[in-house]
């Protein structure tokens, strides 16, 4: 799904995966895939320069992945120290608590981070 780079994108794609989750059956993955796509999709909006991002959202065996691609060749970083007061620089904290595993790829038109979420057995 490509989403303006605009603040309320970032609730729009909550929803989304929201509503992926919900129809593959993954209701209590939502919550935290929601606080994924959010900081992802806000980064995206505040660093990238871009007019739009893309998201995706795949299921694939044991996890879930949601990715959100952007056109700047700038890999997130995960800036260690710093003020917990301040506004920015906690997203990609949020994202490595949150995430079982994350990372980011350069494409020939920018970037895509990306986290995984294992699916719980049962």
């Amino acid at each position: 799904m490509r989403l303006p780079a605009h603040p309320a994108s970032c609730s729009v794609a909550r929803e989304l995966t929201n509503e992926i989750l919900q129809s593959w059956g993954l209701e209590d993955l939502a919550d935290t895939a929601a606080q994924l796509v959010a900081e992802l999709a806000a980064n995206s909006i505040i660093h990238s320069g871009g007019s739009t991002l893309r998201l995706r959202v795949v299921r694939r065996g044991g996890s879930v992945r949601i990715e959100v691609r952007d056109p700047s060749q700038q890999l997130p970083l995960l800036i260690i120290g710093g003020d917990v007061e301040d506004d920015h620089g906690r997203g990609m904290h949020v994202v490595d608590a949150l995430a079982d595993r994350w990372g980011a790829d350069l494409l020939p038109y920018g970037k895509g981070v990306w986290c995984d979420l294992h699916i719980p057995r049962g």
